[in-house]
């Protein structure tokens, strides 16, 4: 057992001394701190807590006027700057930073790449690109990458785009960068340069084998030189990739099979995905098929049964159309009064959404114009996307 001396206690009286001494010593400092810094600093403060931002902000940019040392502030007021899209202010307050001579290095490369940051937001690709493109040589070489990829992708740039990507494999995916080939083959196919596209293709679907793109635009190319089996051949191949794109070729295999003379073979292999894979795009092709082949009153049966089987307001719209078709002229004017106060309803729906930020377009996009995903829009229009399970 420990023995305990007496004496033992005169340390307590010592220590509670010191400990007091050192509090008084780091309340000076703050106090210090505090007062050396600018009135307008804790206006500021006071104007945040009133929740005035505007004025908030006027109050800290006159007290980095006063007080040109506050580096914290100067960044975080740069940010807030480019966050509100006031891009010109952030990039003065930025170009302050990184022509300061008593910077240290690593503040310096953190202002050149928030100066990086100012020029992207604002559309200033090209000064952009330059700030980044020095900083590839410095601690940030990860973050100026990531950057360049998306200057790249803005200016359409695929092969630097593809070039950098294989430097970033945790950023850029194998599906992503088979959409840049994608992009280039496009490209090339508006050229009529068949060949070269058909190589930015096969190298699509060899960084992922899943690419639905590549084969879409595989079987263009080759219904453009009237190969129209081999086209078929490349469209029917999305079934295996991912069966919902199917809504986006199916007016292109209806096409295909009325010129191979071969309808009815078209129209059961259709007739065959819209049962297995539900799409409103796939019925409109369907319907459109049994109308010119069985007439109309097998083209309204067939929405009919595929509106019990999933019932939607953009199918009922399509019911009423069909309706139309074999309605008697007496009660035409009634079914065209009800269609048009449907439509009223489903044109929000009549729209395709990203899976991403949820930005709704008339028209499907690889990459959605708000987010830059890739491949985050679903075929499926909105009612369809928000019935699915």
């Amino acid at each position: 057992m420990i023995e305990f001396e007496y004496w033992q206690l005169l340390f307590f009286p010592v220590f509670f001394g010191l400990g007091w001494a050192a509090a008084r010593i780091d309340i000076r400092h703050l106090v210090k701190e505090s007062r050396a810094l600018p009135r307008s600093y804790f206006q500021g403060l006071n104007f945040l807590l009133n929740e005035q931002p505007d004025r908030a902000i006027e109050s800290f940019v006159d007290a980095v006027k006063v007080d040109p040392q506050t580096i914290e502030l100067h960044f975080a007021l740069g940010s807030l700057f480019r966050r509100r899209g006031e891009t010109e202010r952030a990039i003065r307050m930025h170009q302050n930073l990184v022509e300061r001579d008593d910077l240290p290095q690593d503040l310096k490369l953190q202002a050149l790449s928030e100066l990086g940051q100012d020029y992207l937001k604002a559309g200033l690709l090209d000064r952009a690109e330059e700030v980044f493109n020095k900083l590839r040589d410095s601690a940030m070489v990860k973050e100026a990458k990531r950057n360049l990829l998306e200057i790249y992708q803005l200016e359409k740039d695929w092969e630097k785009a593809i070039a950098i990507a294989a430097e970033l494999p945790d950023i850029a995916t194998q599906k992503e960068i088979a959409e840049y080939y994608c992009e280039l083959a496009a490209a090339e196919m508006i050229r009529s340069r068949r060949d070269v596209a058909s190589g930015y293709l096969k190298t699509a679907l060899e960084r992922n084998r899943k690419c639905v793109r590549a084969s879409l635009l595989q079987g263009d190319i080759e219904a453009q030189q009237d190969r129209i089996e081999e086209a078929v051949a490349c469209w029917q191949r999305i079934e295996q990739q991912d069966p919902t794109y199917l809504a986006l070729v199916a007016s292109r295999l209806l096409d295909a099979f009325r010129k191979l003379a071969r309808r009815d073979e078209g129209l059961q292999l259709l007739r065959g995905y819209l049962e297995h894979y539900h799409s409103l795009d796939l019925l409109d092709v369907v319907f459109q098929l049994v109308l010119e082949s069985e007439g109309a009153d097998a083209a309204y049966c067939l929405v009919r049964d595929e509106l019990k089987r999933n019932p939607t307001l953009l199918g009922f719209d399509k019911l009423i159309e069909a309706r139309l078709l074999v309605a008697p002229p007496e009660t035409r004017a009634d079914l065209d009064l009800a269609k048009s106060i449907v439509q009223g309803y489903t044109r929000r729906l009549a729209r395709y959404r990203c899976d991403n930020c949820g930005f709704k377009a008339r028209q499907f996009y690889w990459r959605c114009p708000a987010c830059g995903g890739w491949e985050t829009y679903s075929p499926k229009r909105t009612e369809e996307f928000d019935l699915t399970p």
